[in-house]
């Protein structure tokens, strides 16, 4: 006879279950690998395959906070690629940056001097404020492309004067908008920083891209500086994870932070595994991703869409005004085609999943667009002055004008 407390286990665990898979499930998941393919809003959207996934449920099972396996050893992997001593694996490349910028930065005041487009600091809800009581300094790439020291040195906060911040760090991002720092300038900037006893960090998100454009090693790319931060779940296609890479002391203080941050995880093996699956199946794909990029400009520029940022790895930015079409209409129109395409604005991001035949959709789209419009009357005298700015804001999002 089940005692009371049996019976009411019972109904508790009745309660508890969940089951979050719809009986079409194996359906949906080929429908949405199949969406991924027509998507150019970002190259997070990438999904794990089933070799992926295979490969890594076959890794240690263990707790990170404890060290786990198959995570430290991917950590050392990444560590060694990079020149650096150790290395440490987070959920996501936010966290990376705001834990570097918090391990370097050990007491207030002080400032950070970075690209105004940068990652850093307008895409990661002011956390070098929040986290670390820092001043940011933006700074606008006098040619329009890349930092330069000539950008920075005037901008660079040094002395006694109370009323200012001293630099501390110089965070570059490679790369950027989908561009690449010349090599040379990045070792200039590191001279001068170093000569100055300030630090470099680099959001290295898409650092990869700039290793297969470049032919460049990661060691190569990442020796000057202090700290990097290589994001995982970009264009290497892995479901989640940054890895932060840097001397021993600073990721045994970036590891506390990793903790205090929230950032502590358990069973990582898996994770980890995934991404070691990416670093060796995947890297090797992005070649095929910039040559995709580069066919999305060639066909766009054959079209007379003007160019804001050309592809020179997985991206570019586009604007249709030149054609009298407005991203709006792009947006809706790419929604309905028989088989949709998702965009959002003016950036377009190919991927290791990207389908060559959507890249051709989407031009077909862009030229029935533009004989539409040349249709209706609409000439290049039509087109609506640009206001100018110091600032030129490429990343333009699609909104519909309200009626």
């Amino acid at each position: 006879m089940p005692s009371a407390l049996d019976i009411r286990l019972a109904q508790l665990a009745e309660e508890v279950k969940v089951d979050i898979l719809s009986k079409t499930q194996d359906a949906e998941n080929a429908s949405q690998v199949e969406e991924i393919s027509r998507a150019f809003m970002s190259d997070t959207i990438t999904v794990p395959t089933p070799e992926m996934n295979a490969y890594a449920m076959r890794a240690s099972l263990g707790d990170d906070v404890y060290f786990e396996p198959s995570t430290v050893a991917l950590e050392a992997h990444i560590a060694q690629l990079t020149g650096k001593e150790a290395g440490l694996f987070l959920p996501s490349g936010t966290m990376s940056n705001q834990i570097a910028l918090r391990t370097h930065l050990e007491q207030p005041p002080y400032s950070v001097v970075c690209d105004a487009r940068s990652h850093i600091y307008r895409m990661e809800g002011g956390g070098a404020a929040f986290h670390s009581g820092a001043n940011s300094i933006p700074i606008i790439p006098e040619n329009d492309h890349h930092l330069t020291l000539e950008d920075i040195e005037p901008r660079i906060v040094s002395g006694t004067d109370v009323h200012v911040a001293p630099t501390r760090i110089i965070a570059l991002e490679n790369t950027l908008n989908g561009t690449i720092i010349p090599q040379d300038e990045i070792e200039i900037i590191s001279k001068y920083a170093h000569d100055h006893d300030i630090i470099m960090h680099l959001d290295g998100a898409r650092i990869w891209h700039v290793a297969a454009e470049t032919g460049l090693s990661m060691k190569t790319l990442c020796n000057p500086f202090d700290s990097v931060s290589l994001c995982l779940s970009k264009g290497l296609g892995a479901p989640i994870g940054t890895c932060l890479v840097g001397s021993k002391k600073f990721i045994t203080k970036a590891r506390w932070f990793r903790k205090m941050f929230g950032g502590g995880m358990r069973q990582t093996g898996f994770l980890s595994g995934a991404a070691a699956y990416a670093l060796t199946h995947n890297f090797p794909l992005l070649p095929r991703v910039h040559s995709l990029a580069k066919r999305m400009q060639q066909g766009l520029e054959e079209l007379g869409v003007g160019i804001l940022s050309p592809a020179e790895t997985c991206m570019l930015f586009y604007d249709p005004a030149p054609i009298g079409v407005e991203y709006w209409e792009i947006v809706e129109r790419a929604s309905q085609l028989p088989n949709p395409i998702k965009i959002n604005g003016s950036r377009l991001v190919l991927h290791i999943q990207s389908s060559p035949q959507a890249v051709e959709d989407f031009l077909e789209l862009i030229r029935t667009l533009k004989e539409e419009k040349a249709a209706a009357g609409w000439t290049i005298a039509d087109m609506r002055p640009q206001k100018k700015s110091a600032f030129r804001d490429v990343y333009v999002k699609a909104v519909r004008p309200s009626t």
